[in-house]
């Protein structure tokens, strides 16, 4: 059973930076892919990105891409989101899944989730 563990999360200026963590225990396989997403009051849950445990590959949205980036540290089993730049419109709780074999930015293909991280971005 994959456990996930978020961290990091906070209250941040607009063009600040945060990184959060998750922490992942369980996993028995190279073959899982990360996911970051991210839900804010009412609104659906957000597809951030990916990345590939195995190879380190990445995926973004293009909401993110070029202000977010995911790496993971396999020694130390857990995966991050740093996030740069921040605007209000990032203010959300962000969660970290896993899925086993191919990226996806679907979140109803995810099997495993932590329980989230508050991300608060002040104008």
């Amino acid at each position: 059973q994959v456990q996930l563990v978020e961290s990091g999360g906070g209250l941040v200026q607009a063009g600040g930076s945060l990184r959060l963590s998750c922490a992942v225990s369980g996993r028995t396989s190279n073959n899982y892919v990360m996911g970051w997403f991210r839900q804010a009051p009412g609104k659906e849950r957000e597809f951030i990105g990916t990345i590939s445990w195995s190879i380190g590959t990445t995926y973004y949205a293009d909401s993110v891409k070029g202000r977010f980036t995911i790496s993971r540290d396999n020694a130390k089993n857990t995966v991050y989101l740093q996030m740069n730049s921040l605007k209000p419109e990032d203010t959300a709780v962000y969660i970290c899944a896993a899925k086993l074999g191919y990226y996806s930015g679907n979140y109803k293909l995810y099997d495993y989730w932590g329980q989230g991280t508050q991300v608060t971005v002040s104008s």
